[in-house]
């Protein structure tokens, strides 16, 4: 079994959402705050940097690099993971220097990486290029890939799962669905492996939220990927049949990261009935999802309900013009 750090603080609270559940008849409503794991404002990604993080050790590294957009959580939880432990961090985020830095920019500046800004390129493309440089001042550097997205970071949501079955138990509850932002493939390639591996009998729903592909990869041949090197690394092999990947792209007409009517509705209104923030680029595009599957009964009346809360808050202040009619009601 791969070994792994302990960054954050775990097992994060599951509870039901009592207020929400009345507005949506047949169904019980669960969440599970993965922004609530005591690490840089919280989000999934530390999950899969425990894992990570412990492999770059491993092999001796003492710098990390990956990349992403420039309100990245992924890469603002990767800065803090690296400061954690000691490790030098470089993060090549997409778009030009703008004059002022707010949201998961500036925290990842304040975390102490050092920012690279690479224009069109957002998922990594000018890694190999900044790798060779930094080899050739005498670092070690170990390459996260785009959202941590490996088989190495696919780990931390097979160990979720576990925790999460734990959590039922101990509640004396089941889930038929667990809905979550689907997006470099990693969380969601974890949460099919943990299911086979703990026997949780759970169906996985991915919103997809991102429409361009990674590495000329589609998602789905990403997470299809991910699967087996889950499984292998936890000593199982993997079955004939391919994973059962659910994931629905009716969200994501507005494109990576533009605030539409959907994601305002959802931020309005899980904010007001149950004082709970979401951001607008992932988690409320999964929640309208999910809210949109309820409605039109596309998931089974008198199921239990299960929102994966993937973190991202600080984007919301990036956001504060599209957002700022939900204030002036």
């Amino acid at each position: 079994m791969k070994k792994k750090l302990s960054l954050g603080f775990f097992p994060t609270p599951l509870y039901e959402l009592k207020n929400l559940s009345k507005q949506f008849e047949g169904y019980r409503i669960l969440i599970k705050r993965d922004d609530h794991n005591g690490v840089a404002t919280g989000g999934n990604k530390i999950r899969k940097l425990e894992y990570l993080l412990q492999d770059a050790f491993d092999q001796g590294c003492n710098t990390v690099i990956t990349a992403g957009a420039q309100q990245s959580n992924h890469c603002r939880l990767t800065a803090a993971a690296c400061a954690q432990t000691g490790l030098k961090c470089h993060l090549l985020l997409g778009g030009e220097e703008p004059e002022e830095y707010n949201g998961n920019l500036l925290l990842s500046g304040l975390l102490g990486a050092k920012i690279h800004f690479t224009g069109n390129h957002r998922k990594g493309e000018d890694i190999p290029v900044l790798a060779e440089r930094l080899k050739k001042q005498g670092n070690k550097p170990y390459i996260i890939p785009y959202g941590g997205s490996n088989k190495i970071g696919a780990l931390g949501y097979a160990n979720a799962v576990l925790e999460i079955r734990e959590q039922l138990k101990a509640a004396n509850l089941s889930i038929d669905y667990i809905v979550f932002a689907s997006s470099s493939g990693g969380t969601h390639a974890g949460l099919l492996a943990g299911c086979e591996l703990y026997q949780v009998d759970s169906k996985i729903i991915g919103i997809n939220i991102d429409k361009d592909e990674t590495q000329g990869k589609t998602l789905e041949e990403i997470i299809r990927e991910l699967v087996p090197g889950v499984l292998e690394f936890q000593n199982r092999k993997p079955g004939p049949d391919q994973p059962d990947i659910r994931l629905i792209r009716d969200y994501d007409k507005g494109g990576y990261g533009i605030v539409t009517e959907q994601e305002r509705k959802a931020i309005k209104t899980l904010a007001e009935t149950e004082g709970i923030l979401l951001d607008p680029v992932y988690t409320a595009r999964a929640f309208y999802g999910m809210m949109d599957l309820m409605e039109k009964k596309l998931l089974m009346p008198g199921s239990n309900v299960l929102f994966l809360h993937t973190g991202g808050i600080p984007a919301t202040f990036c956001y504060a013009k599209d957002l700022l009619s939900l204030c002036r009601g």
